[in-house]
């Protein structure tokens, strides 16, 4: 894992932040449609179902994963080019600042059709009634819950596990954005995809609420002050993990964020008020992305060094 790893944690991160995801063939889209053609096979209305679809689909890609890697151990080279082109494939944060500046344009233009399109790839809940406030909230929140989702946790788990950790969380990931809800088809089946991605994103989002909350100056905040949002409203969430990357994103842009209420698959959702400030501004989203990258690369740094660390013991 070590050398060939951290070499590779570093070429990934650095792929991703100058070219993006993968143009074609994208191993992550190849995943969720293999996902949605056995869910043909093995969908029951029942938490068993789920999980040994969760757990099968996860367990096989991780398993592949480790082998590879396993195998590539005497091939230095191979392992580093197989460690980076994992890690690249899992990251989405040039897609997620990509996303977020097109929502940002939209609404600066006065485009709120364009923005309700662009929206949804960043959210899940339905993007026909947002307001120009709403979609901008709407992207600020996505930022900041993905610069966990989508970036820190896929560095953390290269630092703990490698590509094998990369592949296990992206997987878990998908699973999640695909089942993990709770309305009447997934509610019982999803719950192992979602119960799975919380547990592999505990300590992820909280790193990432700490990291904001230090990098604060970085977009014109005080940390202080982050962290007493944090603090007080880091648990307010409905997720447990959603929650603390809010409040800190929240705290660090000394702005509000929910607050509303809003539709997920037709079900109306009372979001609670997180932060201290003003309501978020098109300016925000571009802090927020600022505020991501800056997390992302100081996340990037712990985990080739842990790596490294790995390898010097």
């Amino acid at each position: 894992m070590s050398a060939p790893a951290a070499a590779g944690v570093v070429a990934g991160y650095t792929a991703d932040l100058l070219v993006g995801d993968p143009a074609r063939y994208h191993p992550v889209a190849g995943f969720g449609r293999a996902a949605l053609a056995l869910e043909r096979r093995t969908y029951r209305p029942r938490r068993l179902a789920g999980a040994v679809h969760t757990g099968g689909l996860v367990g096989a890609v991780t398993a592949a994963a480790a082998l590879t890697h396993r195998a590539l151990r005497a091939r230095p080279l191979a392992g580093t080019a197989f460690a980076a082109a994992a890690t690249w494939a899992a990251l989405g944060g040039r897609s997620l600042a990509r996303e977020a500046r097109a929502v940002a344009a939209a609404v600066d233009a006065g485009d709120l059709p364009t923005a309700r399109t662009r929206v949804r790839a960043l959210v899940s809940r339905d993007a026909d009634v947002l307001d120009a406030d709403g979609l901008v909230r709407a992207t600020v929140e996505s930022v900041a819950e993905n610069t966990s989702d989508a970036v820190v946790g896929v560095l953390a788990w290269a630092a703990v596990a490698g590509p094998a950790g990369v592949v296990a969380h992206r997987a878990a990931n998908t699973l999640d954005a695909m089942v993990g809800y709770r309305d009447g088809r997934y509610a019982r089946f999803g719950w192992a995809a979602a119960r799975l991605d919380d547990l592999l994103n505990a300590v992820p989002a909280r790193l990432t609420a700490v990291l904001a909350v230090g990098l604060a100056p970085a977009v014109g905040g005080h940390p202080c002050r982050a962290w007493r949002v944090l603090r007080r409203d880091g648990r307010v969430h409905a997720s447990p993990n959603a929650g603390p990357v809010e409040a800190a994103f929240a705290g660090a842009l000394e702005i509000v964020l929910g607050g509303d209420v809003v539709a997920y698959h037709g079900q109306m959702v009372a979001r609670p008020r997180i932060g201290d400030g003003t309501t978020p501004g098109v300016d925000d989203v571009h802090r927020a992305i600022r505020l991501s990258r800056a997390v992302g690369a100081v996340a990037a740094g712990i985990a080739a060094a842990a790596l490294a660390w790995t390898d010097q013991r």
